[in-house]
């Protein structure tokens, strides 16, 4: 039985997350099954970089098309889509890109289709000059962001958005996290080393190692003995705020996929009562699938976190990591398809959310404990402001200062902005409760 067409594939999945709302990580995978593994790089490569490039690319479709296409056609823009990426970013020659993808939609069925591919393509390399202008003098073109983000970041990063923007639009680099348990980070470096693989510590972070290029995880030494993890450094932070110790009884709130669980467990042992609590069964398997490697154990609880009765078993925690749902916009780099899925008006509702997760959290946080707020966003609404409407209306709250070199001090909190220091966007702020 023939394959499917790499090309069609990649424009299904770019289907998918832009007209359907699929998160690239859950339609890449079926895709990836239909082709041999030898196909795989590419079609992440025209999956990611299509999306990373799609406002840009929407704004170039835009003027090559002579007249919009209808809702239900919209399939044969994202195939062309794919295809403008190949040419212009992955620099295909022309006549492999126009006939494979005019290929594509003719076997779809559709004549039109097809000629239409191959009159958009053809009229994209004649008008090749105007589309580059465009992407200097087009603002969404330029910064390749959707407006609502980029109106977002200039306001709450006046001086750095357009830094933030090129960090987003950049690939991710690989991150370890070495388990200190099982070893140094120097001798882990020493280790990559004699496998061959380039790497280097991150200053700022004491666990972590950071890769010159990316390897399959089979190519890591001592990956499947559990002494070492993937996990961007800016992640790594968590589990030191925190600062669990043996004897404490912890909460790791909003767990998936598991990275910040298993590090708060390496950190102190196994002497320590830790509940990991996750609503969505599939992205909890996750977590016991990294907490197995890691030769780790926890209490995993399917549940969702506001609902207490249905997990809380009324002993409060000693220490809770709160890494709550957010728009996820520090993390563009490593999840392109946040710039198709996210709109203006999700982070309003996040930011409610997460304020009513954090009033949850802080009735079971016991007296004197300390809860560790985080998201991957760079936006303040989800971050510093949450934290000043939270300590304004809850009388024991108290905020720890965080004194570090990783970061930038906000009004409440501290904030990592996408690429510095290597890092992903996060956010943290430290809150203690006050004994009664």
């Amino acid at each position: 039985m023939a394959q499917p067409d790499v090309r069609e594939l990649a424009a299904q999945v770019v289907h998918e997350v832009r007209r359907q709302g699929r998160s690239l990580s859950a339609a890449l995978p079926g895709a990836e099954r239909t082709i041999d593994a030898a196909m795989w790089p590419l079609l992440r490569e025209l999956c990611y970089g299509s999306l990373r490039y799609a406002p840009r690319l929407d704004v170039w479709l835009g003027l090559l098309l002579t007249h919009p296409l209808r809702k239900r056609d919209a399939w044969v823009g994202d195939l062309i889509l794919v295809a403008l990426y190949e040419l212009f970013f992955l620099h295909t020659p022309d006549y492999a890109v126009v006939s494979e993808t005019v290929r594509v939609a003719r076997g779809l069925k559709q004549p039109w289709a097809g000629k239409l591919v191959n009159a958009v393509l053809r009229n994209a390399r004649r008008r090749e000059a105007e589309l580059l202008a465009l992407a200097q003098t087009d603002e969404i073109a330029r910064y390749a962001h959707p407006q609502w983000l980029l109106a977002q970041l200039r306001e709450d990063w006046p001086d750095d958005w357009p830094q933030i923007c090129a960090a987003n639009n950049a690939r991710a680099p690989m991150t370890l996290r070495v388990n200190t348990r099982r070893g140094t980070v120097a001798s882990y470096l020493e280790r990559l080393a004699t496998a061959g693989v380039a790497a280097r510590k991150v200053p700022t972070v004491p666990t972590a190692v950071m890769l010159d290029k990316a390897v399959d995880v089979a190519d890591l030494p001592g990956f499947a003995d559990g002494d070492v993890s993937v996990q961007d450094a800016a992640a790594q932070l968590a589990a030191e705020l925190l600062d669990a110790a043996p004897g404490h009884r912890v909460l790791d709130a909003c767990a998936a996929p598991g990275g910040k669980t298993a590090h708060i467990l390496e950190r102190a042992g196994h002497a320590l009562e830790l509940s990991a609590v996750e609503k969505d069964a599939q992205r909890m398997q996750r977590v016991a699938e990294t907490l197995r490697r890691l030769n780790l154990d926890a209490c995993l609880v399917t549940a969702d976190l506001a609902q207490l009765d249905a997990w809380w078993n009324g002993q409060p925690f000693d220490r809770i990591l709160l890494d709550a749902p957010c728009s996820a916009t520090g993390v563009i780099r490593r999840h392109p398809d946040i710039k198709s899925l996210r709109r203006d008006a999700d982070i309003a509702s996040l930011s409610r959310q997460q304020q009513q997760l954090l009033d949850v959290a802080w009735r079971v946080l016991a007296p004197g404990g300390r809860l560790v707020y985080a998201t991957c966003s760079i936006l303040r609404a989800e971050n510093a402001l949450n934290i000043r409407r939270f300590l304004a209306r809850q009388p024991d709250a108290r905020e720890s200062l965080i004194d570090a070199r990783w970061g930038r001090a906000e009004s409440h909190g501290r904030q990592i902005l996408p690429g510095e220091d290597g890092m992903d966007g996060f956010y943290y702020a430290c809150l203690s409760k006050q004994p009664a």
